[in-house]
């Protein structure tokens, strides 16, 4: 069993409540950018001094509506700045916030409403509050419902009008480490949502050790345009960790509209999950390709990879910097002009990233920080760093945490940034964490002897085959779906004599292999899903995939679907993580269908 442990850098927590660095940063640096909110004009700035008057009066609102420390307040929105108010207002009083995902079914939302007894809801707009009160009668405690959409704020200013705001302080001075800040439900790729308790203590280690170790990112003068939803614990960390380390935050909901976003907004790094950055090489990939520079985009991604492979062992031979040197400016400066100009490096989690990718996207100038975390340990325990990297891994443990490989290979975790308990399910909580303060992450992991920690798959999903022969899937998944025409893969052969895989076309990519392929643009994909030429390019994908892996692990058949997965629809989670058990079941007979010549076999 290989363990590594890292001592905290902070002896003692800089404060005790979540949201006092707002008021710190109004304090010590009154006229500095703290956010940068859309206008209609561009982007406007919020100095620290307006955005903590803006957090004190909605948090006098919510004192006067009778919100007290410890209740529980939910938030369901899309990434906007109202959000990031609402989500510190709530904590200056001491009172516990509950996310809610805003495309979030009825069930969902009246689950997570009772289930943590919420007293109050900001929700973005009517349909939210519809939906809201069409599961009212499941939620008794639910006494207010504010609309970002109609103003809520400025309800919540007048309400809270005759609190002095001295109160505020009071408040921020009472909350303990020890205290609840969050209650974030899982996605609930299998099974009901349950409420991970994360404590003041928790999010103060994550925003302070964490961040640390990315200095290079989260600095003075530094910015970030968040896009993820900040429900999801990976952007509300980087939300705290933002605001508490005076980088400039924007927001934005609307990925089809992000490259335009980035341009304005120039952030000088950004954070995502790693099928956006597939999607960014993707579509540069096929952009190039449809106008007959294909050639050179290839050639310039070989030399990306080999200089950022040169790069690790270092040493960087003549002729590759120059070749190097020459592509940057006809390709990679471009790919950087798309993120903005200003994008030198990134954040990575909630997937594995692909070692391909990585490299690539080091040798274009926008280091990809590989990280590892879940709901459970407060976003990231584990990450790249500068000057400290290696690729294809998801780094070292932060300071404060522990990490252990069992002997069954599930990564185990202890620390300050491990969750306190699940809420109202103390049978939940012994099952994850055992009674010496391991937190059981099921994933299946490695820890090299420097310390690198690799995740290699999800114990639950681990298939074995009938020949016995254990298969992470994870490793199969992502590399098919590096595919520029691939959009999703769902690998299968649990106690099957082989392994097969399920796989959805990529929508925006469909009509540029339309073209090639010399099909009419009318052409569904329904129509095309056995033809040879299209199979002929998934097998691309699939003979790739397998080089990672032995014959025996190998995707031996596959079946091209007519259509792709989505949140929407209900297989992928908000984080854009597969929910295997949802498309096992919908696409049972296809699945069954694989393996319907297993007697031949």
């Amino acid at each position: 069993m290989r363990e590594i442990a890292v001592p905290s850098t902070n002896i003692e927590a800089p404060y005790s409540s979540t949201a006092q660095c707002v008021f710190n940063n109004a304090r010590d640096y009154p006229t500095r950018v703290a956010l940068r909110r859309r206008a209609e004009s561009g982007w406007s700035d919020v100095t620290t001094t307006d955005f903590a008057n803006q957090v004190t009066d909605v948090a006098k609102g919510l004192l006067n509506a009778g919100i007290d420390a410890g209740d529980r307040v939910a938030l369901m929105s899309k990434t906007r700045y109202e959000w990031t108010v609402a989500d510190f207002a709530v904590l200056a009083i001491g009172a516990v916030v509950v996310p809610i995902y805003e495309t979030s079914s009825a069930e969902q939302i009246e689950w997570i409403l009772a289930d943590s007894g919420a007293k109050a809801v900001f929700v973005e707009s009517q349909v939210h509050a519809g939906l809201v009160e069409s599961v009212r009668s499941a939620a008794p405690d639910l006494a207010h419902v504010w609309l970002f959409d109609e103003d809520a704020f400025e309800a919540l200013r007048v309400q809270g009008a005759d609190v002095a705001t001295e109160e505020i302080q009071k408040r921020l001075e009472a909350t303990s480490l020890e205290d609840a800040a969050s209650i974030i439900y899982t996605s609930g790729t299998t099974g009901r949502p349950k409420g991970c308790v994360l404590l003041h203590r928790s999010f103060i280690a994550e925003i302070t050790d964490v961040t640390a170790n990315l200095g290079d990112l989260f600095e003075i003068g530094s910015s970030t345009l968040l896009f993820l939803p900040i429900a999801h614990v990976f952007g509300r960390v980087i939300e705290i960790g933002a605001i508490a380390n005076g980088t400039v935050l924007g927001h934005t909901a609307d990925i089809s509209n992000l490259l335009p976003d980035l341009a304005s907004f120039k952030p000088t790094f950004i954070l995502s999950v790693p099928r956006v950055f597939e999607k960014v090489f993707n579509t540069a990939k096929q952009r190039a390709h449809a106008d007959g520079k294909g050639s050179i985009f290839d050639k310039a991604t070989d030399v990306a990879i080999r200089h950022s492979e040169a790069v690790e062992t270092g040493h960087v031979g003549l002729r590759l910097k120059l070749t190097h040197a020459v592509f940057d400016k006809l390709v990679y400066s471009k790919l950087r002009a798309a993120l903005g100009g200003e994008c030198r490096a990134a954040v990575s989690g909630g997937a594995p990233l692909g070692t391909r990718l990585g490299h690539f996207f080091r040798g274009v100038g926008v280091t990809i920080y590989e990280g590892y975390g879940l709901t459970e340990t407060t976003a990231g325990i584990a990450v790249n760093r500068p000057g400290n990297i290696r690729i294809g891994t998801v780094g070292q443990p932060v300071p404060g945490v522990s990490a252990r490989v069992a002997d069954d290979g599930e990564l185990l975790i202890h620390g300050t940034l491990v969750f306190d308990r699940y809420w109202r399910n103390e049978a939940a909580t012994s099952e994850a964490i055992d009674a010496d303060g391991w937190f059981h992450s099921g994933d299946i992991g490695e820890i090299d002897s420097e310390g690198y920690i690799k995740i290699t798959g999800r114990k639950k999903e681990i298939l074995v085959t009938a020949g016995g022969k254990n298969v992470a899937p994870a490793v199969l998944e992502d590399r098919v779906r590096a595919h520029w025409l691939v959009s999703q893969c769902l690998v299968v052969g649990d106690g099957q004599p082989y392994i097969s895989a399920l796989v959805t076309i990529d929508p925006e990519a469909f009509p540029t292999w339309l073209k090639d392929a010399g099909r009419s643009e009318t052409t569904t994909l329904a129509d095309v899903v056995d033809d040879p030429a299209l199979r002929a390019e998934i097998q691309v994908a699939v003979d790739d995939a397998n080089k990672a892996v032995s014959k025996a692990e190998a995707i031996r058949k596959f079946v091209v679907l007519p259509t792709d997965w989505t949140e929407a629809t209900g297989e992928l989670t908000p984080s854009l993580k597969l929910k295997r058990n949802v498309v096992e079941k919908q696409c049972s007979e296809l699945i069954s269908g694989l393996y319907s010549d297993v007697q031949k076999v």
